[in-house]
Protein backbone atom coordinates (compact mmCIF):
# COMPACT_ATOMS: atom_id res chain seq x y z
CA UNK A 1 0.00 0.00 0.00
CA UNK A 2 2.86 2.29 0.63
CA UNK A 3 4.33 1.63 -2.37
CA UNK A 4 1.87 1.86 -4.20
CA UNK A 5 1.21 5.66 -2.88
CA UNK A 6 4.50 6.75 -3.59
CA UNK A 7 4.18 5.50 -6.86
CA UNK A 8 1.06 7.09 -7.76
CA UNK A 9 2.89 10.13 -6.20
CA UNK A 10 5.91 9.84 -8.22
CA UNK A 11 4.11 9.36 -11.76
CA UNK A 12 1.75 12.46 -10.84
CA UNK A 13 4.49 14.70 -10.26
CA UNK A 14 6.14 13.03 -13.47
CA UNK A 15 3.16 13.53 -15.56
CA UNK A 16 2.73 17.46 -14.44
CA UNK A 17 6.47 18.06 -15.48
CA UNK A 18 5.93 16.41 -18.62
CA UNK A 19 7.17 12.96 -18.42
CA UNK A 20 5.82 10.02 -18.83
CA UNK A 21 6.13 7.00 -15.85
CA UNK A 22 5.35 3.59 -16.40
CA UNK A 23 5.27 1.47 -13.51
CA UNK A 24 6.17 -1.94 -12.79
CA UNK A 25 5.33 -4.08 -9.77
CA UNK A 26 7.60 -7.11 -8.91
CA UNK A 27 6.21 -9.13 -6.33
CA UNK A 28 8.94 -11.01 -4.59
CA UNK A 29 6.32 -13.56 -2.66
CA UNK A 30 6.00 -15.15 -6.27
CA UNK A 31 9.86 -15.33 -6.62
CA UNK A 32 10.09 -16.76 -3.08
CA UNK A 33 11.15 -20.37 -4.21
CA UNK A 34 13.66 -18.61 -7.08
CA UNK A 35 14.81 -16.33 -4.49
CA UNK A 36 15.74 -19.50 -2.49
CA UNK A 37 17.17 -21.54 -4.89
CA UNK A 38 19.16 -18.25 -6.08
CA UNK A 39 20.69 -18.08 -2.79
CA UNK A 40 21.80 -21.46 -1.96
CA UNK A 41 23.27 -22.45 -5.78
CA UNK A 42 23.73 -18.97 -7.62
CA UNK A 43 20.62 -20.39 -10.24
CA UNK A 44 18.66 -17.88 -11.57
CA UNK A 45 15.01 -18.67 -12.77
CA UNK A 46 13.36 -16.95 -15.41
CA UNK A 47 11.14 -14.89 -13.12
CA UNK A 48 13.84 -13.91 -10.84
CA UNK A 49 15.67 -13.02 -14.05
CA UNK A 50 12.97 -11.08 -15.51
CA UNK A 51 12.45 -9.00 -12.28
CA UNK A 52 16.02 -8.59 -11.88
CA UNK A 53 15.93 -7.48 -15.85
CA UNK A 54 13.13 -4.96 -14.92
CA UNK A 55 15.32 -3.08 -11.75
CA UNK A 56 18.40 -2.91 -14.30
CA UNK A 57 16.04 -1.10 -17.05
CA UNK A 58 14.26 1.17 -14.48
CA UNK A 59 14.92 4.81 -13.96
CA UNK A 60 14.07 4.51 -10.58
CA UNK A 61 12.93 2.14 -7.91
CA UNK A 62 10.57 2.46 -4.53
CA UNK A 63 11.61 -0.18 -2.16
CA UNK A 64 9.17 -1.70 -0.26
CA UNK A 65 9.33 -3.89 2.85
CA UNK A 66 6.81 -5.18 5.99
CA UNK A 67 9.08 -4.93 9.27
CA UNK A 68 9.23 -8.07 11.45
CA UNK A 69 11.07 -8.20 14.81
CA UNK A 70 12.55 -5.11 13.89
CA UNK A 71 14.40 -5.89 11.14
CA UNK A 72 13.09 -6.37 7.08
CA UNK A 73 11.53 -8.94 5.63
CA UNK A 74 13.97 -12.01 4.85
CA UNK A 75 12.61 -12.34 1.64
CA UNK A 76 13.08 -8.77 1.17
CA UNK A 77 16.77 -8.65 1.71
CA UNK A 78 17.33 -12.01 0.50
CA UNK A 79 16.55 -10.58 -3.05
CA UNK A 80 18.57 -7.83 -2.94
CA UNK A 81 21.31 -10.52 -1.49
CA UNK A 82 21.62 -12.19 -5.30
CA UNK A 83 21.57 -9.30 -7.29
CA UNK A 84 24.48 -8.34 -8.93
CA UNK A 85 26.95 -6.34 -6.66
CA UNK A 86 27.08 -3.72 -9.67
CA UNK A 87 22.81 -4.01 -10.74
CA UNK A 88 21.79 -0.73 -8.82
CA UNK A 89 24.74 1.57 -9.16
CA UNK A 90 23.40 5.30 -8.88
CA UNK A 91 20.25 3.72 -9.22
CA UNK A 92 17.72 6.51 -7.54
CA UNK A 93 15.81 4.40 -5.22
CA UNK A 94 13.03 5.35 -2.48
CA UNK A 95 12.97 3.17 1.13
CA UNK A 96 9.80 2.44 2.63
CA UNK A 97 8.58 -0.13 5.03
CA UNK A 98 5.79 -0.62 6.99
CA UNK A 99 4.89 -2.19 10.62
CA UNK A 100 2.30 -2.67 13.05
CA UNK A 101 4.29 -0.53 15.66
CA UNK A 102 5.94 2.57 15.55
CA UNK A 103 8.97 0.60 17.45
CA UNK A 104 10.29 -0.41 14.12
CA UNK A 105 10.49 3.41 12.78
CA UNK A 106 14.19 2.83 12.92
CA UNK A 107 14.85 0.09 10.61
CA UNK A 108 14.38 2.29 7.59
CA UNK A 109 17.33 4.28 7.49
CA UNK A 110 19.30 1.84 9.69
CA UNK A 111 18.81 -0.90 8.30
CA UNK A 112 17.36 -0.16 4.45
CA UNK A 113 19.61 2.48 3.72
CA UNK A 114 23.02 0.72 4.83
CA UNK A 115 22.05 -2.08 2.64
CA UNK A 116 21.49 0.24 0.02
CA UNK A 117 24.75 2.09 0.49
CA UNK A 118 26.76 -1.19 -0.23
CA UNK A 119 24.94 -1.56 -3.42
CA UNK A 120 25.65 1.58 -4.39
CA UNK A 121 22.43 2.61 -4.98
CA UNK A 122 21.34 6.83 -4.86
CA UNK A 123 18.38 6.26 -2.04
CA UNK A 124 17.11 9.63 -2.33
CA UNK A 125 16.91 11.44 1.57
CA UNK A 126 14.02 11.41 2.12
CA UNK A 127 12.50 7.88 3.75
CA UNK A 128 9.18 6.59 4.49
CA UNK A 129 8.31 4.31 7.33
CA UNK A 130 4.19 4.04 8.16
CA UNK A 131 2.66 2.53 11.42
CA UNK A 132 -0.98 2.03 11.57
CA UNK A 133 -1.42 5.58 13.35
CA UNK A 134 0.44 6.93 10.00
CA UNK A 135 -1.79 6.38 7.38
CA UNK A 136 -4.64 8.80 8.02
CA UNK A 137 -1.87 11.81 8.86
CA UNK A 138 -1.30 14.57 6.51
CA UNK A 139 2.03 14.99 7.97
CA UNK A 140 2.62 11.66 6.46
CA UNK A 141 1.38 12.25 2.87
CA UNK A 142 3.55 15.37 2.42
CA UNK A 143 6.37 13.62 3.32
CA UNK A 144 5.23 10.78 1.01
CA UNK A 145 4.80 13.82 -1.63
CA UNK A 146 8.55 15.22 -0.50
CA UNK A 147 10.13 11.73 -1.39
CA UNK A 148 8.31 11.29 -4.55
CA UNK A 149 9.53 14.50 -5.59
CA UNK A 150 13.02 13.62 -5.39
CA UNK A 151 12.95 10.59 -6.61
CA UNK A 152 11.24 12.57 -9.65
CA UNK A 153 14.23 14.98 -9.86
CA UNK A 154 17.01 12.26 -9.70
CA UNK A 155 15.44 10.65 -12.56
CA UNK A 156 14.60 13.77 -14.46
CA UNK A 157 18.43 14.49 -14.28
CA UNK A 158 19.61 11.59 -15.73
CA UNK A 159 22.04 10.76 -12.81
CA UNK A 160 22.63 7.16 -12.98
CA UNK A 161 22.69 7.98 -17.00
CA UNK A 162 25.50 10.15 -16.67
CA UNK A 163 27.02 7.81 -14.10
CA UNK A 164 27.09 4.69 -16.11
CA UNK A 165 28.62 7.24 -19.12
CA UNK A 166 30.77 9.29 -18.05
CA UNK A 167 32.30 7.88 -14.73
CA UNK A 168 31.51 4.21 -14.42
CA UNK A 169 35.29 2.90 -14.92
CA UNK A 170 35.96 4.63 -11.70
CA UNK A 171 33.60 2.44 -9.57
CA UNK A 172 35.37 -1.13 -8.37
CA UNK A 173 33.61 -4.26 -9.89
CA UNK A 174 33.63 -8.01 -9.83
CA UNK A 175 34.69 -10.11 -13.13
CA UNK A 176 31.31 -10.96 -14.59
CA UNK A 177 29.21 -8.45 -13.35
CA UNK A 178 26.88 -6.10 -14.69
CA UNK A 179 29.59 -3.47 -14.19
CA UNK A 180 31.37 -5.59 -17.58
CA UNK A 181 34.96 -5.34 -16.53
CA UNK A 182 36.37 -8.04 -18.24
CA UNK A 183 35.67 -5.78 -21.35
CA UNK A 184 38.73 -4.05 -20.38
CA UNK A 185 41.15 -6.59 -20.55
CA UNK A 186 43.18 -7.70 -23.23
CA UNK A 187 42.40 -11.40 -24.21
CA UNK A 188 44.36 -11.74 -26.75
CA UNK A 189 47.80 -11.45 -24.37
CA UNK A 190 49.66 -15.14 -23.91
CA UNK A 191 48.61 -15.75 -20.17
CA UNK A 192 45.17 -15.53 -21.47
CA UNK A 193 44.94 -17.10 -24.49
CA UNK A 194 46.48 -20.05 -22.95
CA UNK A 195 43.96 -19.56 -20.25
CA UNK A 196 41.22 -20.00 -22.88
CA UNK A 197 42.28 -22.88 -23.83
CA UNK A 198 44.28 -21.37 -27.14
CA UNK A 199 47.94 -22.85 -27.88
CA UNK A 200 51.16 -21.65 -26.75
CA UNK A 201 53.05 -18.97 -28.89
CA UNK A 202 55.34 -19.50 -31.09
CA UNK A 203 58.81 -18.91 -30.02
Amino acid sequence: MLADRTAQRVSGLAGRRGHEVRVRVVDLRRLATEITTALVSQLTGPNLQDAIAALAGADGIVAATPVYKAGASGLFTSFFQVLDNDLLIAKPVVLTATAGTARHALVVDDQLRSLFAYLRAAAVPTSLFAAPEDWADPAFDKRIERAAFELVLFMESGFARQIKDESWHSYQHEFGSAGGTETGIDLDTDLMRLAAGGGEPAK
